[in-house]
């Protein structure tokens, strides 16, 4: 693996934020879709995805770790943004949990400037746009303890997904159901991942997977139904 072409931001925060999301779409790949004899290039990732992630880093950042700072990284197949500074909340709670911030004085002056959206709702956003989109969920994790990163799939069919890939959409998707007071169902979860009608079943053995990783379980545990069972994520009361 070879560094292709490398940009350091040299600007303020608040007059360079829209520069880096400019420099970043236009190195990502868009596939060419002609609609009504019209032809229009549209980007692999969503633009409002990439804000939010890169308004996160910038935000969440620790400033006591020196000689590091945010950063995104574009491959083939993902995106990649990190910065130092570990998560003050788990990464399993970044769509529920209520904002909390290592730089809330910056928070604030780039939610008035409209950098970034209204509190809390960044990550939720990320996860809807990667639904839309119909891309593999973002992975959340820590690196070496210091570190947050935050990788965004480009698109992958449903056959080429791994089982990591699968149960952590289906979690993401439960969330963000349980957050809009809906309950996330087989019927939701075939929306998301573009399954049939009659292979429900499919849509059926990735939520048993989730629910043996822990990770969501059933509205009402005394309900002997499965064809219309709903589901909630594991921390929901």
């Amino acid at each position: 693996m070879r560094t292709v072409k490398e940009q350091t931001g040299k600007r303020g925060y608040a007059s360079g934020f829209e520069g880096i999301i400019k420099y970043v779409n236009d190195l990502l790949p868009s596939n060419e879709v002609i609609k009504q004899a019209l032809r229009k290039q549209v980007k692999m990732y969503p633009e409002l995805a990439i804000r939010e992630l890169v308004a996160n880093a910038l935000i969440h950042q620790d400033f006591l770790i020196t000689g590091s700072g945010p950063m995104v990284e574009i491959f083939s197949d993902r995106i990649e943004v990190s910065n130092p500074g570990r998560p003050i909340i788990s990464t399993m709670r970044f769509i529920d949990h209520p904002p909390r911030s290592r730089n809330e004085i910056l928070a604030s002056f780039m939610r008035r400037v409209n950098i970034c959206e209204e509190r809390g709702s960044g990550i939720d956003k990320v996860v809807s746009q990667a639904e839309l989109f119909q891309l593999p969920a973002p992975a959340f994790s820590t690196e070496a303890e210091d570190f947050l990163k935050v990788v965004l799939y480009a698109h992958k069919p449903f056959a080429r997904m791994q089982k990591e890939d699968k149960v952590r959409a289906c979690y993401q998707h439960c969330c963000l159901r349980y957050v809009s007071n809906e309950r996330m169902s087989n019927q939701t979860l075939r929306v998301r991942f573009k399954i049939s009608d009659k292979n429900y079943p499919i849509a059926s053995r990735i939520i048993s997977e989730t629910i043996k990783a822990g990770q969501i379980k059933p509205s009402d545990p005394e309900s002997a139904s499965k064809k219309f069972a709903t589901y909630v994520p594991y921390w929901a009361s």
